[in-house]
C-alpha cells in the first residue's frame, strides 16, 4: 500500500484527482470505477475543473460505478444514478452510454447481479477503481460478514449504514434497506485502486484497514492483498497511523 498523507479534505481532493486525471491522460479509453457518497465530492469537482480548464478529455472512457440502492429509480434524488449524473457526468463530455450504474429497479436480484458483473467483464475489467471508506469498513456496499463475497451481489445493509445515510432521506424510515454492489472479489480484480478517506471520525477503521488482520469482519482490509492500493487521506484520518 502506498499511503499519501494530506493537510485537508480539499488537498486529499486535489491529490486523488490528479491521480484519476494521470489514469485517463495515459489512457484514454480507461475503465474507471466510481464510487459515491460525501467523501468523492471534492474528487469530481477538482475532475470537472480540469475538464473546463481543456486539460482532460472524457470521451472515450467508460465507468462502472460501485453500487446502487435497490428500489430506487434514476430520478431519485437519492439514487445514486442521480448522483453521479448531478456531480460529474452532466459536467464533463463523457458518452452516457458508456456509464454504468447497477439497475436499483430490478426486482429479480440474481438477475440483476449477474448481469452487472458480465457488464463489467465485458469492458474488460477496471483499469482504476476509486474507493470511499465506511465507519464499519465497508467498501461498496459490502457489509462486515462472515466471508468475502466475490461477485456483484445483494446485500442487506447493516443499522449502521442505515443510520449513517438517514441523513440523505426524509426520515429513517425512507432508507432503503437493500442494494446492489460489486463484490470484493470483482473490486479485487481492478488494476489499481484509489482508497480516499477524510475526516477523524474514520481514524479507527483506516487504522485496522492498514494494520490489522485481515477479515471479512473488516471488508476493506482484503485490500492489504492487493498489488497496486494508493490510499489518499487526510491528517485526521491518519492519526492512528505512525508514517
Amino acid at each position: 500500500m502506498k499511503i499519501i498523507k494530506t493537510e485537508n479534505y480539499d488537498m486529499m481532493s486535489r491529490k486523488a484527482a490528479n491521480i484519476i486525471a494521470a489514469q485517463i491522460i495515459n489512457k484514454s479509453n480507461s475503465v474507471l470505477g466510481l464510487a459515491t457518497g460525501s467523501t468523492p465530492i471534492g474528487t469530481y469537482k477538482r475532475l470537472i475543473e480540469m475538464y473546463k480548464e481543456g486539460d482532460l478529455d472524457f470521451i472515450d472512457i467508460k465507468t462502472a460505478n460501485l453500487d446502487e440502492y435497490k428500489g430506487l429509480t434514476k430520478d431519485n434524488d437519492q439514487s445514486y444514478y442521480y448522483f453521479m449524473f448531478n456531480n460529474l457526468f452532466k459536467d464533463v463530455n463523457i458518452d452516457i452510454e458508456n456509464t454504468n450504474i447497477p439497475d436499483g429497479t430490478e426486482p429479480d436480484s440474481k438477475k440483476e447481479c449477474e448481469r452487472y458483473e458480465k457488464v463489467i467483464s465485458d469492458l474488460g475489467g477496471i483499469d482504476l477503481q476509486l474507493l470511499g471508506l465506511g465507519h464499519n469498513g465497508h467498501i461498496g456496499f459490502n457489509e462486515p460478514q462472515d466471508d468475502f463475497v466475490k461477485t456483484t451481489q445483494c446485500v442487506n445493509l447493516q443499522e449502521s449504514t442505515i443510520e449513517a445515510n438517514k441523513r440523505f432521506f426524509n426520515d429513517v424510515t425512507e432508507v432503503p434497506k437493500q442494494a446492489y454492489t460489486m463484490g470484493i472479489g470483482t473490486i479485487m480484480k481492478a488494476k489499481k485502486i484509489l482508497l480516499i478517506v477524510n475526516g477523524e471520525g474514520k481514524a479507527d477503521i483506516l487504522e485496522k484497514v492498514v494494520n490489522g488482520p485481515i477479515t471479512p469482519k473488516v471488508p476493506a482490509s482484503i485490500l492489504q492483498l492487493h498489488p497496486d492500493v494508493t490510499i489518499v487521506a487526510d491528517e485526521a484520518a491518519l492519526s492512528k497511523i505512525k508514517m
